[in-house]
This record gives structure tokens, C-alpha cells and sequence, in this order.
């Protein structure tokens, strides 16, 4: 089985999460009323999980490409975690809509940081709802899942979202990232202050390797000979798959994953709880890698080359004019993104539907989709393509994918 190398494990205590937005919840959902036209009873059928699974594409349609992709990472995360407590307030009581409580509570979370939506997302709501009966299940469905998005929004008030007094001022300095002129600041500061959504305390790392250490050598080293655009030790299977992986890393697994529970459906409280999982993992996993980025700056592989000379490491030799295979994002190496968000939404799935599950991933940069046969083998692909795009020296992966998987495990607790 193939394995994702990471550092040893430090120490960590995770906090319970979600208390205000469950509390508010249960208290603002109105008691079931009697039964009546247009109602369930205790005895129907389980709605389709299908409701989920539409509020998710239409959450990631709406998210993307008006954001970028890691700052819109969070709301991802606030809307999933609205649509499951949604169901569960709905599942709670004999006679209420959990297909209205979803859709409800998904539209007014993103109503609510995308205003110039709002018409569409209000004719996707009431597209829903015409397939809910009239009566008072879908009015107690529509009042359950107000409540859950006003409980998720409350509990956001003063967390920092998009705060624009917050920048990148590490100075100039030998191993240090710096802005690409004219630009003087990195993308989205202030994602790395974002009160976290479910894990209080953060996944630690050891930083990145010391620049005279061997190890960051031999990262140097990978990265100068693979990673280059002109690259002539680079095969053509691993320049197809680091463009392949250039793509939506906020979406790219979610995406998949909902057309992998199309054809092999949960219940829709389980739907609805996978995806909650997924994205507050992606969410409170993306801030302590912004907070990185930010605060550590550690130099990108083409800084780090064309600074070689200057690093006291004689195991790394310059080379003019190396450029990566994939142009560098206006953020710096330590850690990465990528591995940040492919990570949590991986080990996720891999612990809730196992190890060998299939999924189609779709890149905006190839017309063939890819299927792995084990979710080690995607996270193998997808850790080295980075390397192999010239983005991130090795430790920047691997270490993303340590914080990843860590969250994952810490939400999954978190979120039951």
C-alpha cells in the first residue's frame, strides 16, 4: 500500500466545536406541529439524499470562480456544517422536511456572503421546495434549516473573514518569500487569523527544513531537476499529471465525490454529515496553512534557486533563469495549499467509505478524467505533482499532508 511519508506526530488537544451553532439550533426549532395535509408522518419514508448532494454542487457553483480558491475554502465549510445540523433539527421531529431544511439553510449561509447571488440562488431554493409537498413538514423543514444558517452565522460574527488590516510584512531575507512586483502582499493574509470552524487548537509541524540541513538539500535538488518548465528529467506521465492536478484543489475531490454517491448513495443524514466532515476539515486545515504561509514565508523553489548562492548549503547550486513547469501563486511555499485541502477531504472519505473507494476526478486542464484504484494512490499522484510542477520543495507536502489528515481525524471526532 502506498504512503503518504509525514513527520512524527506532535502533540495536540482538540476543543468540542459547533456548541453555540447546535445550541441555537435546537432552541429555535419550532415544535412539530400536528398532523395535517402536505405533512410526514413518523412512519415515511426517508427523503432522498439527493438534496445534499445538489445543494453541494450548487454551493461549489456559486463559490467558484467568484473566489479565490483558497479564500473561499471557509464558506465551503460554513454551509456544510449549516446543512447537517439542518437535517439533524429536521430528523428530530416527526413532521418536518429535511429536503427543505438542507436547501433552506445552504441558501441563506450563502445568501448571506454572496448578496449579488441571491436571485439565482433564490430560484434554486424554489426549485427545490416544489418538490417538497405544501403543508407544515416543509414549513417546519424551511424553519429548521433558517434556524441552522442563523445559528452558523451568529456564530461567525467578529471571526475575522476577509479582514483587510491584516498582510504579509515578513522582510527581505535570505530563504525568505517575497511578493512578485508590483504586487506587495501575499493572496488572502488574513485566512491565517480566521477563528478556526471546529479544531480550536491546530495541527503543529516542525517548519520547513533548515536551509543548510541535507534534507533541504535534497528537496532542492528534486525540485530543481523535476520541477523546471524545461525539464529534461521530467517523463511525460508526471508533466501529465502535475498538469492534471493544476486545477480547483477546494473542489476537485468534492466534486467527485458527489457523483460517486449518485451512483452508490447514504442516507441523507450520512451525506450531509461526510461533507460537513470534509469541508470543516478543509476549512480549519487551510487556515493553519495560511497562518504559515503568512508567518513563516518560507522561499518557493524558484527564489530558492535563484538565491542558491547565498543559502551556505554547498550541496545546492544556482541556476539562472529555472522557471517552474506551473507559474507560482502569489503565496509562499511552506506549507502547501494543495496538500491542505486534498489531504483533509481524502483521509475523510478514505475513513468513512474505506481505502479502495473509486472516485473520477475531473481537471479543467485535461479531457480524460482520472480514477486511481486506492485513495493512497490519488494522494501519491497528487502530492508529487506539485513537486514535479516546480510549486513546492518536499517538506511543504508532506506537511501539508500531516496537517490534513490530522484536522480530518480531529473533525471527524468533532462531528458526529
Amino acid at each position: 500500500m502506498d504512503k503518504i511519508p509525514h513527520p512524527r506526530d506532535a502533540a495536540f488537544q482538540p476543543r468540542p466545536a459547533l456548541t453555540l451553532a447546535t445550541t441555537m439550533l435546537l432552541l429555535a426549532a419550532p415544535l412539530a406541529a400536528a398532523g395535517g395535509p402536505g405533512t410526514a408522518s413518523a412512519a415515511a419514508p426517508p427523503e432522498s439524499s439527493q438534496v445534499v448532494l445538489d445543494w453541494e454542487r450548487i454551493l461549489m457553483r456559486t463559490v467558484y470562480p467568484t473566489t479565490p480558491i483558497p479564500p473561499g475554502v471557509p464558506i465551503l465549510g460554513f454551509t456544510s456544517v449549516a446543512m447537517y445540523d439542518a437535517a439533524k433539527a429536521s430528523l428530530a421531529q416527526a413532521d418536518s422536511s429535511e429536503t427543505a431544511a438542507v436547501a433552506t439553510a445552504a441558501h441563506d449561509v450563502l445568501v448571506h456572503y454572496f448578496p449579488a447571488q441571491a436571485t439565482t440562488l433564490d430560484a434554486q431554493l424554489a426549485a427545490t421546495l416544489a418538490t417538497v409537498a405544501d403543508g407544515s413538514a416543509e414549513d417546519l423543514g424551511v424553519a429548521d434549516g433558517a434556524a441552522a444558517a442563523a445559528a452558523m452565522l451568529t456564530s461567525r460574527l467578529g471571526d475575522g473573514y476577509a479582514d483587510p488590516t491584516i498582510h504579509y510584512t515578513l522582510p527581505v531575507g535570505i530563504g525568505t518569500w517575497q511578493p512578485t512586483p508590483p504586487a506587495t502582499d501575499m493572496l488572502a493574509p488574513w485566512l491565517g487569523s480566521l477563528r478556526p470552524l471546529v479544531v480550536q487548537q491546530p495541527v503543529t509541524v516542525n517548519g520547513p527544513d533548515e536551509l543548510t540541513s541535507a534534507e533541504y538539500a535534497a528537496d532542492y535538488n528534486e525540485v530543481r531537476r523535476l520541477g523546471s518548465a524545461n525539464s529534461s528529467a521530467r517523463t511525460p506521465a508526471q508533466t501529465a499529471t502535475a498538469l492534471f492536478f493544476n486545477s480547483n484543489s477546494a473542489t476537485m475531490v468534492s466534486d467527485a465525490l458527489v457523483r460517486h454517491l449518485e451512483a452508490e448513495p447514504l442516507s441523507l443524514s450520512d451525506t450531509a454529515r461526510l461533507f460537513a466532515r470534509i469541508h470543516a476539515a478543509m476549512t480549519d486545515s487551510v487556515i493553519t496553512c495560511w497562518r504559515l504561509k503568512r508567518d513563516v514565508g518560507f522561499w518557493r523553489p524558484s527564489q530558492a534557486i535563484a538565491g542558491a548562492a547565498s543559502d551556505g548549503n554547498a550541496a545546492t547550486e544556482p541556476e539562472s533563469n529555472w522557471a517552474p513547469l506551473v507559474p507560482n501563486p502569489p503565496y509562499s511555499d511552506y506549507v502547501s495549499g494543495h496538500a491542505c485541502l486534498t489531504s483533509p477531504a481524502v483521509e475523510t472519505i478514505r475513513r468513512t467509505l474505506g481505502p479502495a473507494t473509486q472516485l473520477e476526478l475531473i481537471s479543467v486542464n485535461s479531457p480524460t478524467p482520472r480514477t486511481y484504484g486506492t485513495l493512497n494512490q490519488l494522494e501519491w499522484s497528487a502530492l508529487h505533482a506539485r513537486i514535479w510542477s516546480g510549486l513546492h520543495f518536499h517538506d511543504a507536502m508532506t506537511d501539508g499532508y500531516r496537517i490534513g489528515h490530522r484536522t480530518a481525524r480531529l473533525v471527524m471526532e468533532a462531528i458526529d
